[in-house]
Parts: structure tokens; sequence; C-alpha cells
């Protein structure tokens, strides 16, 4: 009922996730990204404080396989877990539980991993990498969301509709630089976060620069604001 794309950008550092998913608000509990030090997506039959968890231990310096193998050994659940993780030096770790739903399956990219279950094809995960290495000129959000839309129209998707996306992208600073959410869409939560993110990515730098400096930063040219 899921699928993801979890990646790193070796020019800038920044690190994502892109998922989609049939059930509501995917990115309230799924994607999880930290500056300078990882990105996670937990899925499957999700319990969302493995991201955390993987990437507190990345930050004390062990790798994303080495994180997530200390996270996953103290899960009291771990068959119905599945975990994707890349770190900040663009190393990979996967766990898929036993029981993991339906066709799913995983492919592992430079500077990324794909994840899905409840799958119309296992050929998905690797269509999403190789469209990831595909676009390495892109910003990373791009490159995420790209490869996320290839793996619902070139890989099937998920055996029935998705209706939640989300895209999620950290930078320098300790909040996300791209937080985007379709919490719910009858027909094309993809195509709808595509539409978020080309809104956003313009006003992007802006939102940055009001959060850095402040009394430098352009206004918000709305009524009221001088």
């Amino acid at each position: 009922m899921t699928f993801s794309i979890t990646g790193r950008c070796a020019r800038t550092g920044q690190l994502g996730v892109a998922i989609t998913t049939s059930s509501i608000a995917v990115g309230s509990r799924c994607p999880w990204v930290r500056a300078g030090v990882g990105a996670v997506a937990t899925q499957n039959v999700t319990l969302p404080s493995i991201g955390n968890d993987v990437l507190d231990i990345i930050a004390k310096g062990h790798t994303a396989q080495s994180a997530l193998d200390t996270v996953m050994a103290s899960e009291r659940h771990p068959e119905y877990r599945q975990v994707a993780v890349v770190d900040h030096a663009g190393r990979t770790a996967l766990f898929s539980g036993a029981n993991t739903l339906g066709t799913h399956a995983t492919s592992i990219g430079t500077d990324c991993i794909a994840a899905g279950n409840l799958l119309k094809s296992a050929a998905l995960p690797e269509i999403m990498t190789d469209t990831f290495a595909a676009n390495a000129g892109l910003h990373l959000a791009d490159r995420l969301l790209t490869a996320l839309r290839a793996g619902q129209i070139d890989g099937g998707g998920e055996e029935g509709p998705v209706h939640s996306a989300c895209l999620l992208v950290a930078d320098i600073h300790p909040w996300p630089l791209v937080d985007l959410r379709v919490d719910w869409h009858e027909a094309d939560p993809i195509a709808e976060l595509g539409h978020l993110w080309a809104a956003f990515e313009p006003q992007m730098p802006d939102y940055v620069s009001r959060a850095v400096d402040p009394a430098a930063a352009p206004s918000y040219g709305v009524p009221g604001d001088e």
C-alpha cells in the first residue's frame, strides 16, 4: 500500500523522501529527514518512531546499516516493518519484514533506495532508482518527485489507487527545506504534489531568508504587508 524513494544529493548534501500510499496523510508518519544526518522511509505497517530512532543513531556516528540494525534488533514487531534509509554519506540500508504486504520489492542505487509493497509490479522500485539516477542535475526535490511519478506511471503503482503523497527534503537547517503534503486526493495525489512543488519552488529561497535574516527578507506581498 506504499512506495517511496529516499535519496541524497551528492552536490548539495540535501536528503529527502518522496512517498505515496493508499491511506490518508502518509506525510504525517512515514518520511523522516534530518539535515547532515540522513533520511528514512518507514512503511508497510508503520511505526513512526523508527524514523527518528534511526536518525538519532546515525547522528552519533553510525552508518545507515548499523543504525537500522540497532533499531530493528529491539523492535517488538519487526516482521511488519519495511524501512529504507540513506545517510549523509549516501550509504543505504533496508529492512523488509516477513509480513511485508503483497508484491513487495526494493532497489538500491547510488545515493538512493526505493521500496514498495502491495505493488502491481516488482519492477517499480528499480524504475524509481533508475529515474533518480537519470536526473542528477535537478534539485533533489525534483529528482525525488520525478522518480515517484515514474513509479506510478511506468512502474504501475500500487494494486489499488493511491490517495496521499509527501515530499520532504532537508538542507542545512534543522527544519525541512521542503515539506509538502497531499493528505487526501481521490484521483492523483502525486500530480497534486507536483502542483504544490511548482508553486512552492520559486518562493523557497524567500522562506529561508525570512527565517535566517528577516530584516533583509522580501515581504510576503499580501494586503497590509508593506
